[in-house]
């Protein structure tokens, strides 16, 4: 593997090192309801809806509103990726106030180790432009408690959680429950304006308006729902509580007011919230080759572009995490420098430090904002609903249907990983043996025939197996030979007739793999170190895989495993960088291209292809995970954007469909193809929720 390659394979494996050190800011402490509305709590700001998520990942508040349970949120975010025990990089703060002195030589004491946090060091941003006295005096309280640190074997509970307490029944219709209007005062069109129904029980159910502004709920238990508008954005916040519903119910009328007169809406907190990260990159100042620089560098879906945006760093705390993110590795946890940079990339570091600091600095003040306009026809025709998960601060990655109505999930910073009853929206919790030294964390899942589930460990390198029967768990004797930074066991696919699939890092082949020994059986080589997905055609005759780690790769590789012929392909100057996918049932392979384009792989032709999604494209747009569905059609959602796509190869159309959320931030995808319309499966990375799409046609 040459320097280039292992620089690629380092950056697409620091998942969440970019996601926690760049993490959200909280400008402001403001104290408000609990997710569930309780009594006696101060009444939210004018323009703040306290149902909306993104609103409250951006001010720390998905665990608490104040003291140390925030201060764990604020902790993850933004300490953890440094002061963890599984790297020496940085000293560990468990049982902090037990010492006598700082690394700094200064005495213990809450006032010395909140103005530590405030000021930084020569390693460490300075926090007092990002983390105001209230957010610091949280994370102090947390330093404080007996939870502080473990890092991946608990996490706290997810308060918007209550399928446990309040037994209730999930939807899986698509209509004939409750119906209504959405009208604008101003006269303006109300087309596309997302109605959601929050259910006892915490699940989501969000429809979309049609250009009358009419929608339509499926059939739902009947009780009292919370009435809501997801993601008002242009509009002032709407929400009715205990809404009666049973069976058909006419809704009252829904008038919106707008929060100004023009498109320009106010750069307040509550606004920004609620534009995805494409749509604030679109906002901000700077030239193409300054937003290159982001792309290229910081897009490679470890995390979206709000968790960078929504921080305000000065010009040498820009410095040290640009610094830190772009030229340090090994999954998630921070390492020594990879070794000398060029001369380009130190270029590049300074020319993406400055912009940051001129954009999102602590002066810096932010121009009105300007949302995309809201989608129209085909695009609002679709049932989203979402589901909660036990834990908060949950990594979550994979998902993945078995054949009783369940999801199972994975989680990629922590050893929980579970099972969704779609049916009731409840979920089953298992735990992953820890491995010492290892961060616990799990990546792909795949349910067998035979119910039994596989899970990937990319930390320790192991593949697991789960028997739902009786809660079993055993690994999979696979051999690891490859340091913490290879792909090692992360993604895999199984043959029909039982035989496990995986390119691991710097094998340079695709490797059958014996799942009862673990042995290799057969390698097939390939002409480059490891293809960063590896997936199997329906009929098991055919092995694809995209591109290595980062957004440089333009390789493809196709298997006939009939005949042991490996095709090599490229995409020539034009990066394709695919990364996950799936086989069409006409043994086509697709990938998610992370600079922006559906890949695909003609096995007939022998050729790559790409097309181009609707909208602009670079620096805005970027694929990481597709599926395709019984049609051929193919899926997936956008790394930065709100809007999940579907594409039909056969017409060229593509739809899109707006998530109630501004993020589909879509590790991975799950069609199930026993349904008719499709129905299409993704966990929210940025939000740890469930999510499920179902088109209307």
């Amino acid at each position: 593997m040459n320097k280039s390659q292992k620089v690629g394979l380092l950056r697409g494996c620091a998942f969440l090192v970019i996601l926690l050190a760049m993490a959200l800011p909280a400008r402001k402490a403001i104290a408000g309801r609990t997710p569930d509305g309780a009594a006696g709590t101060p009444t939210p700001a004018a323009n703040r809806d306290d149902l909306q998520r993104s609103y409250r990942t951006d001010k720390y508040l998905e665990v608490a509103d104040s003291g140390k349970d925030r201060g764990e949120n604020i902790y993850w975010h933004k300490c953890w990726v440094c002061h963890n025990k599984y790297q020496p990089a940085a000293p560990q703060l468990e049982g902090l106030f037990k010492r006598e002195s700082l690394m700094t030589g200064v005495p213990v004491s809450e006032e010395n180790v909140a103005a530590h946090i405030k000021k930084g060091g020569p390693g460490m941003p300075s926090f007092r432009t990002t983390l105001n006295d209230a957010d610091v005096a949280d994370v102090v309280a947390y330093l404080h408690s007996e939870k502080c640190c473990v890092e991946g074997e608990a996490l706290p509970a997810n308060p918007w959680y209550r399928a446990e307490t309040n037994k209730w029944t999930v939807q899986s219709g698509l209509s004939g429950g409750a119906t209504g209007t959405v009208r604008v005062a101003s006269g303006d069109s109300p087309e596309g304006v997302m109605v959601q129904l929050i259910a006892p029980n915490g699940v989501r159910t969000t429809v979309y308006t049609n250009e009358g502004g009419k929608y339509e709920f499926p059939r739902m238990q009947a009780g009292d729902y919370t009435l809501r508008i997801a993601n008002p954005l242009e509009f002032k916040p709407y929400r009715r509580d205990s809404v009666q519903l049973d069976g058909p119910t006419k809704l009252e009328e829904i008038v919106l007011e707008r929060i100004a007169k023009t498109r320009a809406l106010p750069a307040t907190p509550e606004v920004e919230a609620q534009l995805s990260g494409e749509e604030i990159l679109w906002n901000l100042p700077g030239t193409v080759e300054e937003k290159e620089a982001l792309h290229a560098t910081c897009a490679l879906g470890c995390h979206s572009f709000q968790q960078i945006f929504k921080n305000r760093y000065d010009e040498r705390s820009w410095g040290v995490l640009v610094a830190r993110m772009l030229h340090r590795g090994g999954g998630p946890l921070i390492n020594d420098p990879l070794g000398e940079i060029s001369p380009a990339a130190e270029a590049t570091d300074k020319m993406l430090t400055k912009w940051l600091a001129r954009v999102r600095g602590p002066e810096s003040v932010d121009a009105p904002l300007y949302a995309f306009p809201r989608l129209t026809g085909e695009s609002n025709r679709v049932v989203v609903t979402e589901f909660e998960l036990p834990r908060a601060l949950q990594s979550a990655h994979d998902v993945y249907g078995d054949g009783n109505g369940n999801i199972w999930y994975t989680s990629h910073l922590s050893r929980i990983f579970g099972k969704l009853d779609t049916r009731t929206g409840t979920v089953t919790e298992y735990h992953a043996p820890l491995t010492p030294g290892a961060q616990p964390g799990t990546h792909h899942v795949y349910v067998e025939k035979n119910g039994e589930v596989l899970i990937s460990e990319p930390w320790s390198h192991k593949l697991l197996k789960l028997d739902p029967r009786n809660g079993e768990m055993a690994e999979v004797p696979v051999a690891a030979p490859f340091p913490i930074n290879s792909a090692g066991m992360a993604d895999f696919d199984v043959t029909p007739d039982g035989f496990v699939w995986a390119s691991m890092g710097g094998g340079y082949a695709a490797e059958k793999i014996d799942p009862k020994t673990g042995k290799t059986v057969q390698k097939y080589p390939m002409k480059v170190p490891f293809s960063y997905d590896g997936i199997i055609s329906q009929d098991g005759n055919f092995w694809a895989g995209g591109a290595i780690s980062g957004t440089t790769g333009n390789s493809a590789e196709l298997l006939d495993i009939r005949t042991g012929q490996m095709l090599n392909l490229d995409s020539g100057d034009r990066r394709s960088a695919g990364r996950r996918g799936g086989f069409d049932a006409f043994g086509n392979a697709w990938f998610g291209g992370e600079n922006g384009t559906l890949v695909e792989l003609d096995a007939k032709a022998k050729r790559i292809r790409e097309f181009y999604p609707p909208g602009p494209m670079e620096p805005y747009l970027d694929l990481y995970s597709v599926e395709p569905d019984k049609n051929g059609e193919v899926w997936g959602g956008e790394l930065h954007g709100r809007a999940f796509l579907r594409f039909n190869p056969r017409t060229g159309q593509w739809t899109e469909y707006a998530m109630p959320e501004p993020y589909s931030h879509s590790r991975a995808v799950w069609v199930d193809k026993s349904t008719t319309p499709t129905t299409v499966w993704y966990a929210d990375y940025s939000t740890g929720r469930i999510v499920r799409i179902q088109p209307l046609e």
